[in-house]
């Protein structure tokens, strides 16, 4: 049996701009991204603590140790700049190994570095 379990998760990121007229998406620091082992064009789920909004986009790599964290298209909808951000990535394991799987779990600072 394959079970879906986390991944990785970039813990509490704030929302640096967002660009509603774009092709869609999150931008997210090139650092970031490779801490947390996204790869551009991966599936995320991004929640918004803020105002309790979740979505599903892809990641697109944002300049590296720029702390951007952009919303865009019409993610950008929900959430405004200074918001706080989960960004959540998963996989899919058999069950067998669901137990000694380790999830990637990063926190940055209040100016989204690591």
């Amino acid at each position: 049996m394959i079970i879906e379990l986390l991944k990785s998760k970039i813990h509490r990121v704030k929302v640096t701009q967002s660009e509603l007229h774009y092709v869609g998406s999150i931008t997210i620091d090139e650092a970031l991204m490779d801490a947390a082992d996204l790869v551009e064009n991966e599936k995320v789920h991004v929640v918004n603590v803020n105002n309790g909004e979740r979505l599903e986009t892809y990641v697109i790599k944002g300049l590296r140790n720029s702390g951007q964290i952009a919303l865009n298209g019409p993610a950008a909808r929900k959430a405004q700049v200074g918001d706080i951000l989960i960004i959540i990535s998963y996989c899919s394991l058999e069950k067998e190994k669901a137990n000694s799987h380790k999830p990637i779990l990063i926190f940055p600072n209040e100016q989204n570095s690591l």
